[in-house]
């Protein structure tokens, strides 16, 4: 990918963290951008018109500043749920990531 891609909102990236494929246990940083950021054009306006979800991108690191370890944990049934939608996602072929 040409993007790394985070959220200023802390529910969002544990739920992105506990989505994420991986055996480790999910975490959730507080992270600064070392550069330039942009709007994620895969959510906002597309699905959310003026991002709020909060989502960004960028082209160059982000600094990791802390990690935050309180955020609210999904159910194993909403995780699942989520696992679902994210599988019927992949499966539609209008699935596009804009890069």
């Amino acid at each position: 990918m040409n993007h790394i891609y985070f959220t200023a909102l802390p529910n969002g990236a544990g739920l992105a963290a506990e989505l994420a494929q991986g055996d480790g246990a999910p975490r959730v940083y507080v992270v600064e951008p070392t550069g330039t950021f942009e709007n994620d054009p895969n959510v906002t306006d597309k699905k959310f018109p003026g991002n709020p979800t909060r989502s960004y991108r960028s082209r160059t690191p982000l600094r990791i500043v802390g990690e935050v370890t309180d955020w609210p944990r999904q159910t194993t049934e909403a995780l699942q749920a989520w696992k679902e939608r994210l599988a019927e996602l992949r499966a539609d072929e209008r699935g596009e990531i804009i890069n």
